[in-house]
């Protein structure tokens, strides 16, 4: 969620999670305007709950909770005295997850339950738009979809492994001119782009 927990070490334009911060993001509405503010860029509490279906009341609460976590901030440039405009603070969220294994806090245990399955919410409702709306998007798109598992025996640090390689990738294509239309040096190539989303799960499966 840059809206997603990555692995490794953070860049600077990502917060890493901490048992204070973590337990300030754990909140369904939290998580979610947080990736908003970080997918389409700066809106105010009104603009939220319409994009999100929620009350005005709840956005401006919760971002004002985010905000006092460090996750988002007020935009001076387009604030007025009547309606605040709020941006991320960050580009994403690095969550160790590993780090928080067996916590003596319960508090901690339940937000790092509640953060997982928010996030997993997320990536299947993000799935289920694109299935729902697949046939509106030009065939050059449909062609490019993948929706794809594989079962694997590794060993914990195979596992790791292969979870840095593919990171890489994604880096590497995130890095590249024509995946950022600002960036990019051919506009034919910067038209075309889109934003698009990359879902990675790993996990042990019991072999019964």
């Amino acid at each position: 969620m840059p809206d997603e927990p990555t692995a490794g070490a953070p860049d600077p334009g990502v917060i890493s999670l901490d048992p204070r911060t973590l337990r300030g993001l754990a909140h369904p509405l939290r998580i979610r305007l947080l990736a908003a503010l970080r997918e389409y860029g700066p809106a105010t509490a009104s603009g939220l709950a319409a994009r999100l279906g929620e009350s005005s009341g709840a956005t401006s609460y919760h971002l004002r909770q985010l905000a006092a976590y460090g996750f988002v901030e007020e935009d001076p440039g387009r604030g007025t005295a009547r309606e605040r405009w709020w941006k991320a603070a960050h580009s994403g969220t690095h969550f160790d997850a590993a780090g928080f294994l067996g916590h003596a806090d319960p508090e901690v245990r339940a937000a790092i339950g509640l953060f997982g399955r928010e996030v997993a919410s997320v990536h299947a409702a993000e799935l289920e738009t694109w299935l729902a709306t697949v046939g509106d998007w030009p065939e050059e798109w449909r062609r490019s979809f993948d929706l794809s598992d594989f079962a694997l025996r590794l060993t914990p640090a195979g596992a790791r492994a292969l979870r840095e390689e593919l990171h890489a990738v994604v880096e590497r294509y995130r890095t590249q001119a024509g995946a950022d239309p600002e960036n990019a040096g051919d506009t034919a190539e910067a038209e075309e782009a889109e934003h698009v989303r990359v879902h990675l799960h790993t996990f042990p499966r019991a072999a019964d």
